[in-house]
């Protein structure tokens, strides 16, 4: 089920990218810089865990190669499908939302900056303090492009902050109104409790 769930968030959050950097970037460099981006920093994080997959294509190809069990092809193709079927949702409500960030749309707000920070703690948690990948010299590059994925995906949604210090410091600057200070602690701080759990869930034994 662990590995299930891995190649559920990470094709999730791949196909959220593309979903998002679709929405107002349109041609040029950004959405395939974010969402390779994206997909680099997925790998990282759940690669130890379940193959880090994310595309039923890979999984029948590994499958034939051998390294998949077949009792997991179908698993994966289910969770892989779901996970990109998923982000669906939050892309159409991002879609309805204003592109100014100066006065984000709460409900299009919340869920960029929870779903965002969360995957920011879940690759800083599988890439800087589990065990299986201690010692790596990747955590920051991951860590970075996280971050700047996200930043292109949902910038234009809620302002990108990811980060309870940086809303508070944009919020000084006149970036982000104080107003709506609630909204990014609550989303952020929710995510990093989720992004924890779910780590400890499929890394029982990573205390």
């Amino acid at each position: 089920m662990k590995k299930y769930v891995t190649e559920f968030i990470g094709t999730f959050f791949l196909m959220l990218t593309i979903g998002c950097t679709g929405i107002a970037a349109g041609p040029g460099v950004i959405p395939p810089l974010a969402i390779g981006s994206v997909l680099m920093v997925m790998i990282y994080a759940g690669g130890h865990v379940s193959g880090a997959h994310y595309n039923p294509a890979v999984t029948t190809a590994v499958f034939l190669r051998g390294r998949c069990p077949r009792a997991d092809v179908l698993p994966y193709w289910v969770a892989q499908l779901a996970g990109a079927s998923l982000a669906a949702v939050p892309v159409l409500s991002f879609k309805r939302a204003d592109a100014v960030t100066l006065d984000p749309h709460v409900a299009a707000a919340f869920a960029a900056e929870f779903l965002f920070t969360f995957a920011l703690a879940y690759v800083v948690l599988n890439t800087a303090t589990a065990k299986v990948t201690s010692g790596n010299s990747y955590f920051g590059l991951a860590i970075g492009f996280t971050v700047m994925s996200a930043a292109f995906a949902v910038g234009h949604v809620s302002g990108g902050a990811f980060n309870p210090a940086v809303a508070v410091g944009a919020m000084i600057m006149g970036m982000l109104p104080w107003g709506k200070l609630w909204l990014y602690f609550g989303a952020q701080l929710l995510a990093g409790v989720a992004a924890a759990l779910v780590f400890r869930w499929i890394n029982p034994e990573d205390r």
